[in-house]
C-alpha cells in the first residue's frame, strides 16, 4: 500500500514538473513573462576613446555601424538564452516523464 501511494506521488510530482516547464515556455512564448538572462550584453560607455584617424580605425567603425544595421545589438544574446532555456525545459520535460514512469511502475505492483 505504501509502495503505491509513493507511485502516486511520484506521477503527479512528474506531471507537475512538466506542466509548470510548459506553463513557463507558454509565458515566455507569449511575452507575459521575460526570458532568463543567462547572456547579456555589455552596454557601451558613454564616454568615447580618443581614437587616431586612422583609415585602420574609420574603417572599423564603419564596418561596426553596417553590422549593427543588419544585426540588433540584443539578438545574439536573446538567440542564446531561448537555446539555454530550449535545452533546460528540455532536460526538465525529460526528467519529469522519468519520475512519472517510476511512478507508475510503482503504481502497477
Amino acid at each position: 500500500m505504501g509502495t503505491k501511494i509513493f507511485g502516486w506521488a511520484l506521477l503527479i510530482a512528474g506531471i507537475l514538473i512538466i506542466a509548470w516547464t510548459l506553463y513557463s515556455s507558454y509565458n515566455m512564448f507569449t511575452g507575459q513573462a521575460a526570458i532568463p538572462e543567462i547572456f547579456q550584453t555589455e552596454e557601451a560607455s558613454s564616454q568615447k576613446k580618443e581614437t587616431s584617424n586612422s583609415i585602420e580605425s574609420q574603417m572599423q567603425e564603419m564596418i561596426g555601424e553596417q553590422l549593427k544595421g543588419l544585426i540588433p545589438a540584443d539578438t545574439i544574446p536573446k538567440l542564446f538564452n531561448l537555446t539555454v532555456w530550449a535545452v533546460l525545459a528540455g532536460i526538465l520535460i525529460f526528467g519529469g516523464a522519468q519520475i512519472s514512469n517510476i511512478g507508475v511502475k510503482l503504481v502497477k505492483k
